[in-house]
């Protein structure tokens, strides 16, 4: 049998533009490889508008469009953008949310993902608001109207740690976990003990396509915080919330201690964490950490992240790979795609 999904892209931003370049440019490679076609049959954006093509969209267009332009010079496109129309409408079978994370109540991406579930679609989103506020009622939201909701790009970009969190993992007696769940953060101070301000470090993130335009999330900590609540609950269950997460960023971090830190063959990480003790209780925090050089975080530079676990069955297990990035994250993406075709197939 033959698949072919309709995806409905909601933002147009660096994340979903990649996936769309990817689509264009692989989607052929890709159907041979995955067993299923890939069409965008919608966008939505705040800054372009809308555009809805039940034949596929004209992404060589889409993807050309420069300052000014907007979706209206597509067929189906139009200047103004209604997100809730378009997301519970029939113009798509999976709903791709990648919009601005709200790290204060995780809007609107929570309401875009409910409205997709609600309406009958699968969705798969790279923001960690909805899933760091609302995990449980999502995934119950999904199995009431037999589909999905999937987020792994919401840790760690493209690096499975999710799945294997609760996947492989399930039953290896996870106790705690604690991580570089960050690429900015980590590449700013990785580009520090280069010699770079930590403002320099920041510009650079920004041109790299690691941190946002308003880097606060980034640098404040606050985007760890979401992650390790979403982390907390996918593996235990519970309902930890933002407020439980005490949280410190890394502008007090300054050459002086980078300095100092290196001569003691240390390195400075911004390091989210939770532990679970024997009685069920959470503590979790994000802040600064000097990570002694035998530390299993110590030397992880750059963009990349990466995730110890404390387990009962194993030890430390320690998962690393790329946290940030267009194409990292974008595979994201794609691979919760992959898992929501294989949910369908085993129905």
């Amino acid at each position: 049998m033959e698949y072919n999904y309709n995806l409905a892209l909601i933002g147009f931003g660096n994340v979903n533009r990649t996936l769309a370049e990817i689509i264009q440019r692989d989607g052929n490679v890709l159907a041979q490889e995955l067993g299923f076609t890939l069409r965008v049959t919608a966008i939505t954006d705040l800054r372009f508008g809308s555009v809805v093509n039940p034949d596929g969209v004209d992404l060589d267009r889409a993807l050309a469009l420069g300052a000014g332009e907007t979706f209206a010079v597509l067929d189906g496109g139009q200047e103004t953008c209604n997100n809730q129309e378009i997301i519970t409408s029939d113009a798509a079978d999976i709903i791709v949310e990648a919009t601005f994370t709200n790290p204060e109540d995780g809007q609107p991406a929570l309401s875009h993902v409910r409205w997709g579930l609600e309406s009958g679609k699968s969705v798969c989103t790279t923001n960690k608001g909805p899933a760091a506020f609302a995990a449980r009622e999502l995934s119950d939201l999904a199995a009431k109207n037999g589909v999905r909701f999937e987020c792994e790009g919401a840790v760690m970009s493209g690096t499975p740690v999710l799945r294997l969190a609760t996947g492989p993992m399930k039953g290896v007696g996870v106790r705690g976990f604690s991580g570089i769940l960050n690429g900015t953060s980590n590449h700013v101070f990785t580009r520090m003990e280069s010699g770079l301000s930590q403002g320099d470090a920041i510009t650079e993130a920004q041109e790299l396509g690691y941190a946002e335009a308003d880097p606060t999330a980034d640098i404040g900590g606050s985007d760890v915080r979401l992650k390790v609540t979403l982390l907390a609950n996918e593996l235990w269950g519970t309902e930890l919330t933002t407020k439980d997460v005490p949280t410190q960023g890394i502008t007090s971090i300054t050459h002086e201690k980078i300095e100092e830190a290196s001569a003691q063959g240390a390195h400075w990480k911004l390091i989210g964490q939770a532990q679970r003790d024997a009685a069920g209780n959470i503590t979790a925090s994000v802040g600064p950490q000097m990570l002694p050089s035998d530390h299993p975080l110590a030397g992880i530079s750059g963009a990349t992240n990466a995730v110890m676990f404390d387990t009962k069955y194993l030890g430390p297990v320690t998962i690393s790979g790329p946290g940030a990035g267009r194409e990292e994250t974008a595979y994201a993406l794609l691979s919760d795609i992959v898992a929501i075709d294989g949910f369908y197939r085993s129905q």
